[in-house]
Order: structure tokens, then C-alpha cells, then sequence
């Protein structure tokens, strides 16, 4: 079988007979020759041939017969030569578009499937949900090494992220422009965008949080992105993985400032969170008095909090609730009052910012305990 750059004549089909005929009659192609045309092209690209070498090999077998088609060799004037030149060319444009339909089609099939498996594998991994040889087999094909220790960082945006999101395009574009095809995943998984990274690999981790806080001018930033510890292992992935979505739901619940979060700076409030019913008892005996409060709990929550973020200095802590000094001075009073805890006692202070830290964390008072 001969073969014209890299690509079999057998592709060429019944397009010389096509063309002697159009030679004669000036006809164009029938849509039986053209679906024809467009299942040629599905099959070289399934085959792994591209468009502009199958493309070649149709125009290179139209420059090959042009001079002996019937209609060109009978041609007696040149307005014959013309007329037959453009019905030529016409045929030759159907044929090279419904090859070109037909190649990109069989490429958005390809293209759909991988991106089903790779969502798959996605949620495989990140849940932990197939058997972990066969994982680490998968891994390797969307380059990652899952041997080695990996780091999940996640981000978290005012609008939901999705494979087609622009910001996402644009991330993904930054890093492989940067990094290439280092041991690094990058998806959308609940409206969130991961990024799974070796940890060896930090400054890939670090471009992406910062492409995530600062995509460029038209494009939303990030809400928050939160940044797992490393692990090795297939099961090394799923605990960063947690470990950054419990890092958000954190600070959500804490109201943090700042936009970038290391769950390794965080792990105390799991630890607090790791009984919930000893914590819900802790709230109730030291904080519940503070419901018996006009205006109720919430206003000296507030002022606990942020007495802790200004250090106890108290004019910056009333400035940052919007207060005097004196009602700040009172506030303080009433908390000492009703449960019994001085602020100003190191040991009595740690156990009410406990209690305060586990009322938010536990949404009360909005919630009951």
C-alpha cells in the first residue's frame, strides 16, 4: 500500500472517480460523497493521522490527476478550461471540509472521553475510591507519580469553577506555559478548583495560589485557596485534599482574614472540632450565661474575638468593632459578670477564647448547641 507523508492512498477512497466526473459534468459532490468524505475523516483521525496530512494527501493525488481528467484533457478554449477549473475546485473545497468536519468530530469524541476518564480519575483519587495499584496505574497517565508525596491545594472563588471556566483556562494555560508536564493535576471538583502537586514541586504549588488570588485583569480572583499538607501515597492525596477543605470551612466559619490558608497553621481547630459534644459542653458552661446579655450573646462574641486579633490592646480592638473605649471597657465587665471568666486572667482568657473559637465554629448562638 503506498503511502504519501506517513498516510495510506487507501484514505483517497473514490475521490479520483469523483473528480473525473465533476471534470466532465461541472457537478457538485452528492451528500452520499460527502458523508463519505467526513467517515474518512474519523478514521484518520482515530488512526492518529492529522488533518493537515490528510488534507496533503487529497490535495497532492487533485495536483497528480489534474492534467489527465477528462474534462481538462477535452477542453478545447480556455473559458472551458476555466469553467472546469472552478467546478474542480469547488469539489475539491466540499471534499477538503467535510474531511476537515469529520476529523475534528472523531477529535471531540476523543477529546470528551478523556476528559470523562480524567474526572473519573479525579474523583477516584481524591475520594480514595479504587484499588490503589490500579490507581497508581491511571496516575501515570495524567502525570502524576503517586509514589511520591503530594500537597492539594484548593481554591475557592466567588463564582463555581468548572473544566470550561475562564479563569480555570487561564491557570492551567499559566502553569503549563511555566512548569510543562511536571508531576501536577489541576481540576474542578465542586465547584472548587484543585490542584494536585508533588511536594517537592512548591513553587508550582505557589503559582498557583498566586494565578488563583491574582488571575489577571477580566477574570475572578479566588475567595479563598487553602493548601493541604504533604502525604506519600495515593491516601497522601485524599488526606491533603481534606485537609485543605476543612481548612476553608474554617475559615468560613471563623471569618478569617486573608486569602491564602496553610492547613498546617490550622490543625488546632480539628483537634477542637474532634469531639464536638465535649466542645458543645464547654460552650454551654462558659459562654451560655452570655445569652442572658441585652442584645444576647453575639454582640460580646464579637468583642472576645476581636479583643484576641488586637492582642488586648483595647483601642485598637474597639476601634476595629466600631466602639468606644468605654463601651469596650464595659463590655469586658459584663463578659467577667455573667461567666465568671476574667479576660485579664492568662488562664481564665485562653479558656474563654476556647469557648469563643468553638461557639463560631459550632455556629452558635445562631444555631443551638
Amino acid at each position: 500500500m503506498r503511502k504519501r507523508g506517513g498516510i495510506p492512498d487507501s484514505y483517497l477512497g473514490d475521490y479520483p472517480v469523483l473528480l473525473a466526473e465533476v471534470s466532465e459534468t461541472g457537478r457538485l459532490p452528492r451528500r452520499a460523497e460527502l458523508d463519505a468524505s467526513r467517515e474518512v475523516g474519523e478514521r484518520a483521525a482515530e488512526a492518529g493521522h492529522g488533518l493537515r496530512e490528510l488534507v496533503g494527501l487529497y490535495l497532492s493525488e487533485t495536483r497528480r490527476l489534474w492534467g489527465t481528467l477528462p474534462g481538462v484533457a477535452r477542453s478545447a478554449t480556455a473559458a472551458e478550461r476555466a469553467r472546469t477549473g472552478d467546478a474542480l475546485l469547488a469539489a475539491v473545497e466540499a471534499v477538503v471540509a467535510a474531511l476537515g468536519e469529520g476529523h475534528e468530530r472523531a477529535q471531540r469524541l476523543v477529546v470528551r472521553q478523556e476528559e470523562a476518564e480524567r474526572r473519573e480519575f479525579v474523583d477516584d483519587l481524591l475520594y480514595g475510591r479504587s484499588d490503589l495499584g490500579r490507581l497508581a496505574e491511571r496516575a501515570q497517565r495524567f502525570g502524576l507519580r503517586l509514589a511520591r508525596a503530594h500537597v492539594v491545594a484548593v481554591a475557592a472563588g466567588t463564582e463555581k469553577y468548572d473544566d470550561v471556566h475562564p479563569a480555570v483556562r487561564r491557570i492551567e494555560r499559566e502553569l503549563v506555559a511555566r512548569f510543562g508536564e511536571r508531576d501536577v493535576l489541576l481540576a474542578s471538583k465542586e465547584g472548587r478548583l484543585v490542584c494536585i502537586a508533588a511536594s517537592a514541586e512548591r513553587a508550582v504549588l505557589d503559582a498557583f495560589a498566586r494565578l488563583a488570588e491574582n488571575p489577571g485583569p477580566g477574570y475572578p480572583p479566588a475567595r479563598r485557596v487553602a493548601i493541604g499538607r504533604g502525604h506519600s501515597g495515593p491516601s497522601g492525596v485524599v488526606r491533603s485534599y481534606e485537609e485543605a477543605l476543612t481548612a476553608l470551612d474554617v475559615a468560613d466559619r471563623l471569618d478569617l482574614e486573608g486569602v491564602r490558608l496553610n492547613a498546617s497553621e490550622l490543625l488546632v481547630f480539628p483537634v477542637l472540632l474532634r469531639d464536638r459534644a465535649a466542645m458543645a459542653d464547654l460552650v454551654r458552661s462558659v459562654l451560655g450565661p452570655l445569652t442572658q446579655a441585652r442584645g444576647g450573646a453575639k454582640p460580646l462574641l464579637d468583642t472576645l474575638a476581636m479583643c484576641s486579633a488586637a492582642g488586648y490592646v483595647n483601642a485598637e480592638a474597639a476601634r476595629r468593632l466600631g466602639v468606644s473605649v468605654r463601651t469596650l471597657t464595659y463590655r469586658l465587665a459584663r463578659i467577667r459578670t455573667l461567666t465568671g471568666y476574667d479576660p485579664g486572667d492568662g488562664l481564665q482568657r485562653y479558656t474563654l477564647e476556647t469557648a469563643a473559637m468553638g461557639a463560631r465554629l459550632l455556629g452558635w448562638p445562631d444555631k443551638p448547641l
